[in-house]
């Protein structure tokens, strides 16, 4: 059976090149851009590499403090103090990292001035992500607790500031301060792993972060294993339950939440900060519904397209039906064959997505972006494009299996 469907779709497909073009060209444009977009999701929040143990970590990135009376709220980083008092005595963590977000500083090299991005990160945050050391070393808590003015830049850095020559053991003037370069590392774009150099925690001009609950600053939460997550986010709720602001009389209570990748981007986005629901199965059902409603217009002009071929086939669909075939054999038949041009429409999506990220990556309009087509979006392009395949192909071949016999003889719909 499978193999009449084929040889028919096969022969209804050659015998209108044109037709068949234009639907492959649809087809291949529609979930071209779908598959970009499922693979750049994808790897932000199922990363791999740098932050490939995203599924054994929480991030805090964000403590909202409410005042007195719920009068005033106020959204901010993290403070220093806030994660060395709190966060990193927690017993179901492994390991706490202290980092701040990516700051916009000037590296001085005689009369050139480079505007790079740089973090200051403690010990464990080179523990909890697994940067690919190219050259040197990382930092270790001696070089924190010293206070060791060391740096380690990225791959694309160390070529851009030291052309030719070695990185490791030069010397970096990085805003009036003098750094020496111990290690560098592969590029990467990942949210808590981007920047061009990073540095310890104590190189900051000012001791003054120590003391601060807020700041510039996210908590790491490693686990042991992957089932200790609910225990970690739990605890961490229990701990914003005890945190002591500064001046409690103006500031009587604060809101962290431990979040998966997910968890974060859709707190983020959704605006949920204050809610334990972080929104993720909202976010994805959004992203789905967007997703479908990309499609339907592309499908809709497949339906007229998919029409104009039934008024083609109404007397093989006669005489099928004078010898038997029942209508919901006929819709199987037809909505396989639009299902298979799909499919093979969605195959030459992948590689013109493949194109298009390869594209991406090479323009620099995403700094140090290194996305593939991995199994898991393979699999959701098939998904795509046998969903395409039903939205464009179901109403057609309704209306050519209610066909009258007689009248589909005689070439009438």
């Amino acid at each position: 059976m499978i193999r009449n469907y084929l040889l028919t779709a096969w022969k209804v497909y050659t015998r209108r090149k044109l037709f068949t073009a234009i639907n492959l060209l649809c087809i291949t444009l529609t979930l071209m851009v779908l598959l970009v977009v499922t693979a750049l999701l994808q790897n932000e929040l199922y990363p791999t590499g740098v932050e490939g143990k995203s599924d054994r970590y929480l991030q805090v990135g964000t403590v909202v403090s409410i005042g007195k009376g719920g009068n005033a709220t106020r959204h901010s980083p993290l403070g220093y103090k806030l994660i060395e008092k709190y966060l990193k005595p927690m017993k179901t963590a492994q390991l706490v990292a202290a980092v701040t977000g990516p700051r916009t500083v000037s590296v001085y090299q005689g009369d050139r001035i480079n505007e790079v991005q740089m973090r200051r990160a403690d010990a464990n945050y080179w523990k909890v992500l697994d940067f690919v050391l190219v050259d040197g070393r990382l930092p270790t808590v001696e070089d924190d607790t010293r206070g060791r003015f060391v740096a380690v830049i990225n791959q694309s850095t160390a070529r851009k500031l030291f052309p030719g020559i070695q990185a490791v053991g030069q010397p970096m003037n990085i805003g009036g301060q003098s750094f020496q370069v111990i290690g560098v590392v592969e590029d990467t774009m990942h949210l808590n792993s981007y920047s061009d150099i990073w540095t310890p925690i104590s190189t900051d001009p000012s001791t003054e972060f120590r003391n601060q609950m807020w700041g510039d600053f996210s908590a790491l939460l490693l686990a042991r294993d992957a089932s200790d997550l609910p225990a970690m986010k739990a605890e961490v709720a229990e701990i914003a339950k005890r945190v002591q602001f500064d001046d409690p009389k103006e500031w009587t209570t604060a809101i962290m939440w431990g979040d998966t990748k997910l968890d974060f981007f859709a707190r983020g986005l959704l605006n949920n900060e204050q809610n334990a629901d972080s929104g993720a199965a909202m976010f994805l059902t959004i992203v789905a519904v967007l997703m479908l409603f990309f499609m339907l217009l592309p499908a809709l002009n497949l339906v007229n397209l998919n029409m104009g071929r039934i008024m083609e086939r109404s007397s093989e669909i006669g005489v099928r039906k004078a010898f038997g075939a029942s209508s919901s054999q006929l819709v199987v038949q037809f909505v396989i064959e639009n299902i298979l041009l799909c499919l093979f429409g969605g195959l030459l999506a992948l590689l013109a997505a493949k194109g298009v990220l390869l594209w991406l990556e090479g323009s620099g309009l995403i700094p140090y972006l290194d996305v593939d087509i991995n199994l898991a979006v393979f699999f959701i392009g098939l998904v795509l494009a046998t969903v395409f395949g039903l939205l464009s192909g179901v109403i057609p071949a309704w209306k050519m299996s209610r066909l009258n016999p007689v009248q589909a003889l005689k070439g009438a719909a």
